[in-house]
């Protein structure tokens, strides 16, 4: 939709009085802003959803589509596949009503226990950038608005509210801010604030929301709302006197209850205020809510389409780390017997923890996806490898049933401070993060469930929730407690409130009436809980069960993950180790049987002691519903593993170069490593990882024969390198061509290589294929602190092409023309300030 002008704006802005326009900067509710019919102007309604569309209701009978996570996404290095995942989210969104989707976030993995990177791309800018401005693209080609976000350095988890992140500013520019530089070009049409600080300031009051995000030299032009992130205006000046523009969510919050004041008081300028609601109403025009409806037809994607894509995308994503011997892809006619152990075959994590959740309306899980591949022509068995973990999980319609209806599920109900019902509905889950309705008067939330146990002995029950809490298992009272809200994280206080266990021993077969009841208070949210694990049982049988299956069947595959208590929103990462012993569970079924294939379903990096000793090593990443199909295309050779690493992975933790998240006892956090995070670390470490950045293998192999590049460019011109590869394999292939730069004897600090462009190319056996990638003249330039500016340096470049960050077998060499300029203006010697501002070549 075009863009409207400040012309077309200024005469609705004209109509309103300052009460209108303070009361549109502050949401009307948790999702939604404020109407305002003076101009024709109607509610805009924000959804989470990087990976799928919740909507407005945290609702598990409310389903969504469920992608593969954005570190999948990026794994896949195909713009074109994600923008077409893009318009199946404007779809989604489209479908329930939402105008702006809080997506894609861009802020990169720089230590790998960052607790949120499943939601992220990668470790690298260019690679972050190009990825997110391609779902940009498809999510805006469905009239939805995206949202970059969380603008800046939003990085971890651990004390995200309120740490401080100090790093000079040219790893400021050309790391953090790179991607989102990326998304402006891209034409994103809001970007979100995130809740930390970046020297000093928090970033809801940032000067880098003016400059360079909006205006100003090296400005990028955006023309949105900065919207907050959830709760991230907390103070009244500051925030309303900066750059931000949209106070979210409402109706209460510092802007709502003292802005129109200090606008009468001359404390907040009056063109701050109208700047403010000219981007909103902006906004309001790009996603149709401005002014009379009109009518657009939009593609329609069909059920049967959206699964197919989302099949495609997980083995698109799949990254193949080692195959020795070739023993994938596996061949369904000679398979007589295939074992599939580990928990997560069966409970596979489809998506990461938080405030992106959503629900899907089915889910293929790996199990059953290879058993639809190999459709009875041999033998699949499962067993899980490692008894219960004994963390308890929210109820399911598996394992309880309404106590009024029967049917399979909890019943919840809100009650008067007497106990008295004011309402009731019957769930899916034992997890209600809210209720589907808000009643007045409501002083507590019950959950109550049937149980009929399968096995006896001490179960573990949990009742998550803050404030009064209480939990009774049979007629008995086996907790009953107060606990008090201790933190201000909107994702802890309001979707993942911690859980309180007790123990209560049963009866297999025996059913019976679990009650978990909390009281309701302000701050303190609604979210309760009701879990149970049962008892743990004998770790060595299980295992050995699982190592018997191994060793009797033709092939074994192995699916280990991390959990939601591992790998989550709001904390960040304690360790890089699979949790609950998968670890021993792969060594010995690969002891057992030397065909094994090990999946990892992770968002992020794991640690892989074992990597060496199994052939087929396989990172399906959080993969979506439809992760079965996926993996099971890939398995047997349908598709070929697509994915090539967006993020380094070493073998230990150890090993790790950069690994810190948590701040100082100042609040400050340190980004001492500068521009060297990811890849240029471990160059920098002199440690060679057990993956490195960009590796991926694929079913085929792949000579690199030689790379053609210019010779000379100028500053800020862009230029084409052709790299020529030639299938060496027996099958058709898909190739990532890998393009990086290299400058030894630099006078300014540089990585040891970079990575400036890419491009996949394919080709049958026997025939080669030019890659041909595009440089963005920023390429060659360097952000001077001093002029705080880009510049180019003048001499040599090194180009280096291949598979990999470690893997660069073709090199070339460039080198940049500057102009000299005669002394005293301004100038280093031998550098050039470069007019180019495309951060990236989109």
């Amino acid at each position: 939709m075009t863009v409207m002008r400040d012309e077309e704006i200024d005469p609705l802005l004209e109509k309103l009085g300052p009460a209108q326009k303070v009361r549109l900067l502050t949401g009307a509710s948790t999702w939604r802003t404020h109407a305002e019919p003076a101009v024709g102007l109607r509610a805009l309604t924000f959804s989470d959803g990087p990976a799928g569309v919740r909507g407005e209701t945290w609702d598990e009978r409310e389903t969504s589509l469920v992608l593969p996570s954005p570190t999948a996404l990026a794994a896949s290095w195909d713009e074109h596949l994600v923008t077409d995942l893009g318009a199946l989210l404007a779809s989604e969104a489209r479908r329930k009503n939402v105008d702006v989707l809080l997506a894609p976030t861009l802020n990169l993995h720089r230590s790998p226990l960052g607790g949120r990177h499943f939601e992220c791309f990668s470790e690298d800018p260019l690679l972050t950038g190009r990825t997110g401005a391609a779902l940009i693209r498809g999510i805006q080609s469905g009239g939805v608005a995206a949202t970059a976000k969380h603008f800046v350095a939003n990085d971890a988890e651990t004390d995200r509210l309120g740490v401080d992140v100090h790093m000079d500013e040219q790893t400021l520019h050309e790391l953090y801010l790179a991607p989102f530089e990326a998304a402006v070009a891209a034409g994103v049409q809001a970007v979100m604030s995130a809740y930390n600080k970046v020297d000093g300031v928090t970033m809801s009051a940032s000067p880098l929301l003016e400059h360079p995000l909006k205006e100003g030299k090296e400005g990028w032009g955006f023309e949105g709302p900065v919207v907050s992130d959830w709760g991230g205006v907390r103070t009244l000046l500051e925030t309303a006197r900066s750059a931000q523009d949209l106070a979210m969510p409402g109706p209460d919050g510092p802007w709502a209850a003292g802005l129109l004041t200090a606008l009468e008081r001359g404390l907040v300028s009056c063109a701050a205020v109208d700047d403010k609601v000219r981007r909103l109403l902006r906004l309001a025009g790009q996603v149709g809510a401005l002014g009379a409806p009109r009518s657009v037809r939009r593609p329609v994607i069909k059920p049967g389409a959206q699964r197919a894509l989302l099949r495609r995308a997980v083995a698109a994503g799949t990254v193949l780390l080692r195959n020795d011997g070739d023993l994938l892809p596996l061949d369904r006619t000679e398979l007589r017997s295939v074992a599939v152990i580990g928990p997560h075959a069966t409970a596979v994590r489809i998506q990461g923890g938080g405030s992106a959740e959503v629900f899907p309306e089915t889910v293929v899980t790996p199990l059953a996806g290879i058993r639809a591949a190999l459709d009875g022509s041999a033998k699949v068995t499962h067993h899980r490898g490692l008894p219960p973990s004994g963390r308890p999980l929210p109820l399911a319609p598996e394992n309880s049933r309404d106590p009024r209806t029967g049917a399979p599920g909890v019943l919840v109900r809100l009650l008067d401070a007497d106990g008295g019902e004011l309402h009731a509905e019957h769930r899916l889950s034992g997890r209600i993060v809210e209720p589907s309705v808000v009643v007045d008067g409501a002083a507590a939330v019950e959950i109550r469930a049937l149980v009929r146990p399968d096995v006896g002995g001490v179960w573990t029950w949990a009742v998550g929730g803050w404030g009064a809490v209480s939990l009774s298992v049979g007629g008995e009272v086996v907790l009953s407690g107060t606990f008090p809200v201790d933190s201000d994280d909107p994702t802890r206080v309001h979707v993942a409130p911690p859980l309180h266990p007790a123990p209560a021993e049963l009866v297999a077969g025996e059913e019976v009436e679990v009650v978990a009841r909390r009281a309701l208070a302000p701050g303190s949210g609604v979210a309760t809980v009701l879990a149970a694990a049962p008892p743990a049982g004998g770790a060595a049988s299980v295992l050995a069960e699982a190592v018997g299956a191994a060793r009797a069947a033709d092939v074994a595959v192995v699916v280990v993950g991390t959990t939601e208590e591992s790998e989550s929103e709001g904390h960040d990462r304690e360790g890089l180790d699979l949790p609950d012993g998968q670890d021993a569970l792969v060594r010995a079924v690969a002891r057992a049987n030397p065909r094994t294939v090990v999946v990892v379903n992770s968002g992020g990096p794991v640690a892989l002691p074992w990597h060496a000793r199994v052939p087929a090593l396989l990172l399906a990443w959080f993969p979506g519903q439809e992760a079965g199909g996926g993996l099971a295309d890939v398995l047997f050779g349908r598709a070929e593993p697509g994915g090539r690493l967006p993020t380094t992975w070493g073998a230990a933790q150890d090993d790790v170069p950069v690994l810190g998240t948590a701040p100082a006892p100042d609040g400050r956090l340190h980004y001492e490593e500068g521009l060297h995070i990811g890849y240029a670390a471990w160059l920098r470490s002199g440690t060679a990882p057990a993956y490195w950045f960009g590796h991926g293998l694929g079913y085929t192999s792949w000579e690199y024969e030689d790379l053609t590049a210019p010779g000379t460019v100028g500053a800020g011109e862009a230029f084409d390198v052709r790299v020529r590869v030639r299938n060496s394999g027996r099958r058709r292939g898909r190739e990532v061509v890998q393009l990086y730069l290299a400058r030894n004897g630099s006078a300014v600090e540089r990585p040891a290589r970079r990575l400036i462009g890419y491009a996949a190319v394919g080709a049958e056996p026997g025939e080669s294929a030019v890659a041909v990638i595009r440089v963005s003249g920023r390429a060659l330039a360097h952000w001077s602190a001093v002029r705080h500016g880009w510049e180019t340096e003048a001499g040599d470049f090194a180009l280096l092409g291949g598979r990999s960050a470690g893997d660069l077998p073709l090199r070339a060499t460039l080198t940049a023309a500057v102009s000299r300029r005669p002394a005293g203006t301004g100038t280093d010697r031998g550098s050039e300030r470069t007019g180019e501002r495309s951060p990236l070549m989109l």
